[in-house]
């Protein structure tokens, strides 16, 4: 390891204790090491630190902020070997994708840098001949952050960059199966200008206490979340009292759809892009995938062959493109989705064997009905259910019937098609001829039950900012 990378690891890691977090790597069982938490006190004491920096961050030009995370993002680049390592052994996704991550991460920090620069006001004609009326935007001030184990850095980066860039300081909370890939990216925002007190990370045996501390402290203003559905109502409902500002991004049941005019052989590999990327462990992953009933016998046939193409192992290995899942939890709520799936008819295409510690083997599930719990909930392993279609308005229903709305993709190459499908679709984002979707410059994010507030793009920024407006009177003529 380049000697950066190992300084935030040394800098962060403690003996075994009870009050440490022992992280481990889900391919091994191998004990990588502890992580030091913190009692509330001392979470308490991390916001006020974090409110006080705060004040004087804020009076940093967008430039001088710009030059920072400049920075920021070329030490990430760097060190995306090293980075991308850590998040294997921690994560267990493959070291090709936990590089992409880095990448992925560094770029939000490298899009902020300069968006920063532009977070205009707006003149405003104004009513009368003596008033001149003008907005500005400034900082919410403190943000804070809770974010999942899926991506440790891109989801670091994705919310600390806006932040930093508007004039808010940070605290974050990153996942304690994942926290090393967010302590070697906090090590290197210091070494690259961002004071101690304006980006911040905190740990607590209990994630839930946490919360508390954020959606309570008068400090907090700013509160963004990526995780589940049910912890999101109860974080949301936590702010009310200090009517704090929120985004959150929740919990997704992606449709896959495949009409019967699609390129199949780009329908496959998006599927598998789509679906087995993290071992099926992304919010935005294919949950779900409909076929047409013309071309369904054809996709089969291609996408299984493709499913059984992958190959599954450590992270480290080369060649492994599916790793392991998380935990033992993740891995038994997978296994008992497929299982009542099979209890109510859905028949196993390809996959399915019994795999030792945290591997689930990529999985094809048939005759698979709407009304089953695999097809409602969302599975976040890698497992496809697959179900027919024969309309467009069939498809339509079914693929908006759920709580959720995050993204959705579909293939096709009629345009009259594709622009209908497009507007009916109850998602935040929609992938047409396209699996893999996410990208710094567009906006992240979704609507109904998978949240609210955009992530990137210009619109990512202004989750951090409030309008101001300023009316002049007295303007002689």
């Amino acid at each position: 390891m380049k000697s950066i990378v190992n300084q935030a690891l040394l800098a962060c890691l403690c003996k075994p204790s009870d009050s440490a977090i022992e992280v481990t790597n889900p391919a091994t069982g191998e004990v990588l090491g502890s992580i030091p938490v913190q009692s509330r006190q001392e979470i308490d004491d991390a916001l006020e630190r974090s409110r006080q920096a705060q004040k004087e961050w804020q009076k940093t030009t967008a430039k001088e902020r710009a030059v920072i995370l400049k920075r920021w993002y070329d030490l990430l680049m760097a060190n995306q070997d090293d980075l991308g390592r850590i998040m294997t052994m921690e994560q267990g996704k493959p070291l090709a994708e936990a590089k992409g991550e880095v990448a992925y991460g560094a770029s939000f920090i490298e899009w902020f840098a300069e968006e920063g620069k532009r977070t205009y006001g707006d003149t405003i004609p104004g009513h009368t001949g003596d008033r001149r009326l003008m907005t500005i935007k400034q900082p919410v001030g403190v943000a804070a952050a809770i974010t999942p184990w899926n991506f440790p850095i891109a989801m670091i980066t994705r919310k600390a960059a806006p932040a930093l860039a508007a004039g808010c300081s940070f605290v974050g909370k990153p996942a304690h199966q994942t926290p090393l890939s967010a302590y070697a990216v906090a090590e290197l925002a210091y070494q690259a200008g961002v004071p101690r007190d304006v980006f911040q990370l905190v740990m607590h045996k209990s994630p839930q206490e946490v919360g508390d501390a954020f959606c309570k402290s008068e400090a907090v203003r700013k509160l963004s979340f990526t995780g589940s559905t049910r912890v999101g109502r109860i974080l949301t409902a936590q702010c009310a009292d200090t009517v704090k500002r929120v985004s959150m991004e929740l919990g997704g049941n992606a449709p896959f759809v495949v009409f019967d005019d699609a390129d199949l052989d780009a329908a496959v590999a998006g599927a598998i892009a789509s679906k087995f990327r993290n071992a099926g462990q992304t919010c935005v992953c294919a949950n779900r995938l409909y076929v047409h009933d013309a071309i369904y016998d054809q996709f089969m046939d291609k996408f299984i062959a493709a499913v059984g193409r992958l190959r599954m192992g450590n992270g480290l290995d080369e060649g492994v493109n599916v790793g392991p899942v998380i935990d033992q939890v993740a891995k038994h709520k997978i296994l008992g989705l497929v299982d009542h799936a099979v209890s109510q008819g859905a028949k196993i295409a390809a996959g399915g064997t019994l795999q030792d510690g945290l591997f689930v083997e990529p999985t094809v599930l048939t005759d698979v009905e709407q009304s089953m719990d695999i097809v409602q909930e969302e599975i976040f392993g890698p497992v496809a259910p697959v179900i027919r279609f024969s309309s467009d308005e069939e498809l339509i229903t079914k693929a908006n019937d759920t709580i959720y709305g995050l993204a959705a993709y579909f293939y096709s190459r009629d345009i009259n098609r594709i622009w209908k499908v497009a507007e009916s679709l109850e998602y935040g984002m929609v992938g047409i001829n396209e699996g893999i979707i996410s990208t710094e410059v567009a906006p992240f994010g979704g609507v109904k039950q998978s949240g609210f507030g955009r992530e990137g793009a210009k619109e990512g920024i202004d989750e951090y900012l409030e309008v101001k407006y300023l009316c002049f009177g007295g303007i002689q003529g």
